[in-house]
């Protein structure tokens, strides 16, 4: 396997977190969460327009492909951009905000990837599992 295609996703989902979050923090609280959302993802769908023409896309074909999936997937990522802005604005600490977010997500999710994906877990990760519920509860104490 390359090592880029195999980690280089991996850097650029990291540094976009860190990135996000920052800037999530940074956001003024005097600016409506909506319209500065609005305004992101104008930003993101310029971005996806250029990113789709450069790709060579086909609109007449590509666009047969979209389903109910992309109308969820925009319903959910302004709950986590929304959900994140009031964590902030709440007094939750940057540090603290998205560990607890993901490392709940993460247990619900390996949750659902056992009992609906059939998906199984080896005894190093259940140790795994157990020990990052030990560091959620012991951030909070």
């Amino acid at each position: 396997m390359n090592w880029l295609t195999f980690w280089g996703p991996f850097a650029l989902t990291v540094l976009s977190n860190v990135l996000y979050h920052n800037i999530a923090k940074w956001t003024p609280i005097s600016l409506s969460p909506m319209l500065g959302l609005g305004v992101t993802y104008f930003v993101s769908f310029v971005i996806c327009v250029i990113g789709y023409y450069f790709s060579g896309g086909v609109i007449r074909q590509d666009i047969q492909a979209l389903n109910w999936v992309s109308v969820a997937w925009g319903i959910v990522l302004v709950g986590i951009e929304v959900g994140y802005l009031l964590l902030y604005r709440a007094g939750w600490e940057i540090s603290l905000a998205p560990l607890m977010v993901n490392v709940t997500g993460a247990v619900i999710l390996i949750a659902i990837g056992v009992g609906l994906y059939n998906e199984s877990l080896t005894m190093k990760q259940g140790i795994g599992i157990i020990f990052c519920l030990l560091g959620f509860f012991l951030v909070r104490v």
